[in-house]
């Protein structure tokens, strides 16, 4: 999905927490913000990553949740570098179209993991032209140098492995690997990406790889999650709890039904210019595809069943981008 909002185009400062709190040391529980989405049929999104303080966590990102609501999707062509874009609907049907020709329903259950390499375009459709009840999470993976100028791909995965966890809890391991299990999906650094369910009353530990930092983001009902010497810390719906590298584990308690999503990876091995839907590591290389998709030229190509119709890129601010350092 495009950024369409107003804190993408004028500044590359990062979003700003609309609530942040320190749980204890190193760990920081985030609330998501409500972000506009522009365009005849305008959308909202919560936005959990990136944040003043945290721009990244592993390799991931950005973290959007667009619903729950009943809405119409049109984004039109845009264009990304540097990233994988990595879309998990949890309500609704959105129709995928790219620059390599792919042409998909991503639906529940079924990833769709966009790879942009050194460019890439593609659009996001709702199906129908009356508003339906829609809900997914939408991320993004910034891509290492070895990957980040490569050729674009696409790739949907429909069959993904589930982990049995304690009292009948399950995860579906969406990206990377988790409880020694791993998505099929292409990755190209050490990261987890996986849906946690858990069923009312049960008490469920989560493996976690000690040297990667991690994120629990509430997706629905709310739990508690038990920290070793610190104090529970209740996690609802749009909240985001960062725990830094060390724990090979926590302790997850849910009274109710309810549905968490695990990110988290090696720390990323450099800081990153983020600027609307690129992922850079220069000012010099934001403009230059921004130019680029200006022009339209081939590095980004023309998506498959469109005509001239494409999202604009905003203007650039007037000063340098620089890159995002993280302030814990």
């Amino acid at each position: 999905m495009t950024r369409w909002d107003a804190e993408a185009a004028p500044t590359d400062a990062p979003t700003p927490a609309a609530t942040a709190t320190a749980p204890g040391a190193g760990v920081l529980m985030l609330d998501a913000r409500e972000v506009p989405l522009g365009g005849l049929r305008a959308m909202t999104v919560h936005r959990s990553l990136p944040q003043r303080a945290l721009p990244t966590i592993g390799a991931w990102c950005f973290f959007d949740r667009f619903g729950p609501q009943s809405t119409v999707m049109r984004v039109e062509p845009h264009p990304h570098i540097g990233l994988q874009t990595v879309t998990w609907p949890l309500v609704g049907e959105v129709r995928h179209r790219d620059t390599l020709g792919s042409d998909v329903i991503v639906r529940r259950g079924s990833l769709d993991l966009m790879t942009s390499g050194a460019g890439i375009a593609h659009s996001e459709y709702s199906l129908g032209d009356d508003p339906a009840p829609l809900d997914a999470l939408q991320l993004w993976v910034a891509l290492p140098e070895s990957r980040r100028h490569g050729s674009p791909a696409f790739e949907q995965h429909e069959q993904l492995p589930v982990v049995a966890l304690d009292d009948g809890a399950e995860a579906t391991v969406v990206m990377g690997r988790f409880a020694g299990t791993a998505s099929p999906a292409s990755v190209y650094t050490p990261l987890v990406g996986a849906e946690v369910r858990l069923p009312a009353g049960t008490r469920v530990h989560l493996p976690l790889e000690a040297a990667w930092e991690h994120g629990l983001a509430g997706v629905t009902g709310t739990t508690l999650v038990h920290l070793d010497g610190q104090d529970d810390v209740p996690l609802a719906p749009q909240q985001l709890l960062y725990l830094p590298p060390g724990p090979s584990g926590v302790q997850v308690t849910a009274d109710e039904p309810a549905t968490l999503f695990l990110l988290g990876g090696e720390p990323f091995e450099s800081d990153i210019v983020m600027w609307w839907n690129f992922v850079g590591r220069s000012h010099e290389e934001i403009v230059e595809a921004r130019e680029a998709w200006e022009a339209d030229s081939d590095r980004f190509g023309h998506v498959v069943g469109h005509g001239p119709e494409r999202v604009p890129a905003p203007p650039l601010p007037g000063v340098r981008l620089t890159r995002r350092r993280r302030r814990i």
